[in-house]
């Protein structure tokens, strides 16, 4: 009987005590001509152990609760120990009551450089910059928990976000791509500085208004669920006559752009003839979807 106590309570304790994470990263290296492939396979092997064991904050996470993401690095070049690379970020979550997943965040970084000798271990110190690999993924590790966390209370995310820019100002000192604002006007610097800005709140705030008032209500009210996300999606004027083509917005709509056209091209019919108005102005690359949007 106490063997089967002990058991119970070390299961309980790593119930609550799970990481935030459940990330699939993946290494691609076809563009690489070498001589072995190991090195990559390893790579993708240590990434995933350093990603979803690692605990990202004092925050207490259920095993349910983990954030689903993945990272896809594509390796163009390799030279000795130097890799250039681009990394794909996406993360998604659990709409309430349904099993369907909803996409939060979906990102290209092109400005990935990185060392890398095989087998050396991947530890985060956030007071230190060991390493840009380690840097970029933890970056994007509290990207995806703030983004999610705004999307279930307004501005949550708040405590991921600083950790984050802990990481960007940090990793400033080793001198890589990305972490500047002298990089270019879409970066991590920007990412981080936007998001933190009380300009942007409407664009925090959309996510909230549109995945807890919008999309977690259509399992009981379909037609008010859509109701509320154009609410959500009308309200991001507001960063458009602002900041029009805002780096935050298109990142918003990079995430969202596919299931916006699908969600107000079924179901029961609302108008969207001012949705779509704004979408158009909104995220003119995204035209062709807004066209499809018939109700």
């Amino acid at each position: 009987m106490r063997k089967i106590i002990v058991v119970l309570v070390l299961m309980l304790f790593g119930f609550i005590q799970a990481q935030e994470l459940n990330c699939v990263v993946s290494v691609n290296s076809e563009r690489v001509t070498a001589n072995t492939q190991q090195v990559f396979k390893t790579l993708e092997t240590s990434l995933n152990d350093f990603v979803n064991k690692t605990k990202w904050s004092s925050q207490n996470f259920n095993q349910n609760e983990r954030i689903e993401c993945s990272m896809f690095i594509n390796v163009s070049e390799v030279d000795n120990t130097t890799f250039t690379a681009t990394i794909q970020i996406q993360s998604s979550r659990p709409v309430y009551n349904s099993i369907y997943s909803t996409p939060i965040f979906n990102y290209n970084d092109k400005d990935f450089t990185f060392k890398y000798v095989e087998f050396e271990s991947l530890n985060f110190n956030p007071n230190s910059f060991d390493s840009n690999l380690v840097s970029v993924v933890a970056f994007y590790s509290y990207i995806i928990m703030a983004l999610d966390a705004d999307s279930f209370e307004s501005l949550k995310g708040n405590r991921y976000l600083e950790m984050a820019q802990n990481v960007m100002s940090v990793a400033q000192t080793g001198g890589y791509k990305g972490w500047s604002q002298t990089d270019g006007l879409q970066n991590r610097y920007y990412l981080i500085s936007d998001l933190l800005s009380n300009t942007f709140n409407p664009i925090r705030q959309a996510y909230f208004e549109y995945h807890a008032n919008g999309l977690d209500k259509m399992a009981d009210d379909v037609k008010l669920g859509k109701e509320n996300l154009k609410t959500a999606l009308l309200n991001l004027s507001v960063i458009h006559s602002v900041r029009p083509n805002a780096f935050l917005t298109r990142v918003f709509f990079d995430a969202k752009s596919d299931e916006i056209a699908d969600i107000f091209s079924d179901g029961p019919s609302i108008q969207t003839t001012e949705l779509v108005d704004k979408l158009n102005r909104l995220s003119p690359l995204n035209a062709s979807k807004w066209s499809t949007i018939k109700f």
